[in-house]
Order: C-alpha cells, then structure tokens, then sequence
C-alpha cells in the first residue's frame, strides 16, 4: 500500500523501532503541515492509506472528495478532527484504537512538569541565570498544597498517583458518574463543584473533548478559584468557555500553565496566553515522546497492516469495509 504519514514535524517516526511494521509499504512521510485542503490533497493525490499525528490535521469532506483512492485512514485514539460521515460517504475506513485501559503516561509526566515549573518559576529562573542577574523570585512548594483534579480518567488517576508521591492532598470533580466512581474507590470529591474551584489551590482538567463537554470550564469556574491558585490544562482548549481564560488572567490573579490552544500550531507571539507573564506555555507537548510515539504508531501501523491482509482492526465505520 502506498502509505502517506503527515505532520511528523521532526522526522521522528522513521528512527523508532515501531516504523520496521510498514516494511512491506510504500511510505511517505511529511515532515510540515499543509493545512489548505487543495494543497493537501496534492501532496497525498495517490496515498492508498493516511497516517495520523493525532488532531494536527482535520479531514474534513473538503479533502475526502478530493483524493478518490483513499482507503483507510490510521490513527489513534479520538477522532473530533474527522469528519466521520465524510468517510463513510467516500468509502474510506476509519481505524482508530481507543487504548482502553492505557493512559498517556507522558501526558501525566507533562501535567506535573508544567505544576512543577510554574510553582518553582522554572522558566524565569533560567531566563534570570542566562543573562546574569542570579535568583528572580522566590518559588513555591507544592507538598501540602490541593491538586483538583477535573475529570476522574486514567491520566488523570496517574497525576493522582505523581501527586501523593510529593505529599498533595488531592481531590476530585467530574460527571455524576466520575464523581461516583471517585467515592466508591475512595477518593476525596468535593462538596460541590463551587467548593472544587474554590478549594484547590491546584486544578488540572482531564475530560476528552466532545459535544458534551464543550465549554465545561467556565468563565465563573475560573473567577471561583482563589488568587494566586494555578489553572492547568493538558487536554484541549476547547474545554474551556471560549475566550474565559484569557479574560481571566488578564486580570492577574490566578496563574495558568496551558499545553492546548484553540488554534494549533499557535505561532502568534502577540496571543494573550503567550504574552501574561502569569501564564507558563507549552506547544502541545503532552504526548510528544519518543516512547509514547513509539506505543501510539505501533498501534497504528498494526491497523495498516491488517487491513492489508483483508482483516481490518479498531474500525469506527465498519459499514464502509467490504471484504475482497
């Protein structure tokens, strides 16, 4: 199969062990981003199969109508950047491996990274050493201190677990059914949700996006939270009410650390998450390792291959497959 794999933006995959599975393949890899439908559809005109960087790029119908021989489409876990019914209609197979019971440790590692880097002001102190003015400020500890968690998920149980091990106290919100699974196991839920953004001197938000959670952290969320308290988000941006946080810490009060951004790649240096000295920023870096690249491809390239031997795994719209 001719297999075109996009936004490997630093040619990682090629030197991973995981790549061997695609011997049998003719790959292409692209290591920039074409986010014009038309220019796209260009580039991957005889592409047989599409390879997926998680939600760096949207298929939209757009660009299914465009390339007549695509078959499948390989990728990872969810799929709000497909446009599923758009497959269907053109006849393309969507696999996707929803890794049930495997959390992104590297997302949970990132999570405490950026709590970390922005208690102890990491980046100013670095920026202050560098151009030889010594200390800039005086940091924080985190032992002692409540870590919110929002959502009660497999990444965010593995923050849970970092958490303790620093001696945080942590408690929970989430769904009705979150919420009651964090009591039934335990763990410590807040009274209510005023009382979760009120109370953590810590909240890091772990709910995938969809039609439901859209929005779910609002404007009066943020505005609960004390001052000086930390906002934390490694998810998606579309979690929180659009344009919420940046009216928040424009006011200065509460501090934010963000991997995810509305628009990705984000490359405005005038945005306001990259311009409030109370805001720590990351390009969405929560998954980029190279061992968590090397688990998610193998996954992927194990969809490719068995769709080669007329066996296809991990199918979202099986309707569309029809055995040679």
């Amino acid at each position: 199969m001719k297999v075109h794999i996009l936004d490997d933006w630093f040619d990682t995959l090629r030197g991973l062990p995981c790549f061997a599975k695609l011997d049998a393949h003719e790959v292409t890899v692209w290591t920039d981003h074409a986010p014009d439908p038309a220019a796209l559809a260009a580039r991957v005109q005889e592409a047989d199969a599409l390879v997926l960087f998680r939600e760096r790029t949207r298929i939209t119908a757009d660009l299914l109508d465009r390339l007549p021989h695509l078959k499948l489409i390989s990728q990872r876990s969810v799929y709000p950047h497909i446009d599923v019914d758009a497959c269907t209609r053109t006849g393309v197979l969507l696999c996707s491996n929803m890794h049930s019971g495997t959390p992104s440790y590297a997302a949970a590692e990132h999570t405490l990274a950026l709590i970390l880097a922005s208690y102890r002001q990491i980046p100013d102190q670095v920026a202050s050493i560098r151009a030889g003015q010594w200390q800039s400020g005086v940091g924080r500890t985190l032992r002692g201190r409540t870590l919110g968690l929002y959502g009660y998920g497999r990444i965010a149980q593995a923050v849970a677990g970092y958490a303790r091990a620093l001696g945080m106290t942590v408690q929970w919100w989430a769904s009705d059914d979150g919420r009651a699974r964090a009591a039934a196991n335990g763990e410590q839920v807040a009274a209510s949700r005023h009382s979760f953004f009120a109370t953590s001197d810590i909240v890091s938000v772990h709910v995938r996006l969809k039609p439901a959670t859209r929005g779910i952290i609002t404007a009066d969320d943020l505005a609960a939270m004390a001052p000086r308290s930390l906002f934390v988000n490694t998810s998606r941006s579309g979690l929180v009410e659009t344009g919420a946080l940046e009216t928040e810490v424009a006011q200065n009060r509460i501090f934010a650390a963000i991997d995810v951004f509305d628009t990705e790649p984000l490359t405005d240096p005038a945005h306001p998450l990259l311009t409030a000295r109370n805001v720590l920023p990351t390009p969405h870096l929560g998954y980029v390792t190279e061992d968590e690249f090397d688990l998610q491809f193998s996954d992927i390239f194990d969809q490719i291959n068995a769709y080669a031997d007329g066996a296809p795994i991990h199918m979202i719209n099986p309707e569309t497959w029809t055995t040679p």
